[in-house]
């Protein structure tokens, strides 16, 4: 494993999170080569101890590993362009979709390029800290090759082979953080008609998110069975509370749209004949087009 903080890192796309993970790199002592279409994103960086490519056929020969952190998978593709990729180490931290970063991998490797998919879970000031995961997926070699590398900018996690899984991981992680915000605002609306600020409510809802939580194994492995007993409550019941949640938003005049939808997929649930099994048992319906 290549450990030395000595190893030369090029980082094309200075946003606000390129900039992030360049100067994560500095600060950890590697030599760090950056590139960016708009020159003048990279003052602080040299400023820093950052070497200005000149150009991105320059950046992509400088490093022994390229980070490429630009808009979009087709970004990616049109500022790497025809230059010459083989044997480069490209670490692509730009966000898409699976089908697309699996597309690019075929992409870079169809090129010679040893290709790294991945997506950071974390907001730019993170980076460099424990707080910001990393999550990488492709070969396991060129993974741990650089791994010491990689994890100056956060906690780094492989997935698996797949250069599709990364993305996936993204999307996942996206949909848990809408989630729980779209039902503490769901909860906080509802509270506030009746003169309970967010402040006051914010502590009892995270203790139910805590809570809901530690259930989420027990409920895994119902997923990867296929069986889902009522071990706690039956979907049957869950619909009854749906319902009670419905008509109380509607009652004191907030938005009842969220509840409304999470009812009627435990209605096809429940008409399909699932309504005496536990809510896991839904993944069904999450699992249709």
């Amino acid at each position: 494993m290549n450990n030395k903080a000595e190893t030369p890192v090029t980082v094309i796309g200075l946003g606000l999170m390129g900039q992030a993970l360049a100067g994560a790199l500095l600060e950890a002592g590697h030599p760090t080569i950056v590139w960016n279409r708009t020159v003048s994103k990279a003052e602080r960086l040299v400023a820093r101890g950052a070497r200005l490519a000149s150009s991105v056929g320059e950046a992509l020969g400088a490093g022994a590993l390229v980070i490429v952190c630009v808009a979009d998978y087709r970004a990616m593709r049109e500022v790497v362009g025809a230059n010459d990729v083989e044997g480069v180490v490209l670490v692509n931290l730009t966000s898409g979709d699976s089908g697309e970063a699996r597309e690019a991998a075929r992409w870079a490797e169809g090129r010679g390029a040893r290709y790294l998919d991945g997506a950071i879970m974390a907001v730019p000031p993170a980076i460099g800290t424990a707080e910001a995961v990393l999550l990488h997926c492709g070969s396991r070699s060129d993974f741990e090759a650089h791994e010491a590398t990689l994890g100056v900018l956060g906690t780094v996690v492989y997935l698996g082979e797949d250069h599709g899984l990364a993305s996936l991981y993204d999307g996942a992680g996206l949909v848990m953080m809408w989630s729980v915000l779209n039902a503490w605002l769901q909860g906080t609306a509802m509270l506030r008609t009746a003169g309970v600020d967010a402040v006051t409510y914010a502590p009892f809802a995270r203790q139910i998110a805590l809570v809901v939580a530690e259930w989420l194994p027990g409920y895994a492995e119902q997923v990867d069975a296929g069986s889902f007993p009522a071990e706690v409550s039956a979907l049957e019941t869950d619909v009854r509370a749906m319902a009670h949640l419905i008509e109380e938003s509607e009652a004191v005049g907030v938005n009842a749209e969220l509840p409304k939808l999470i009812k009627a997929m435990a209605d096809r649930s429940i008409a399909a004949g699932h309504g005496a099994e536990q809510y896991p048992v839904l993944i069904e319906e999450f699992g249709k087009p």
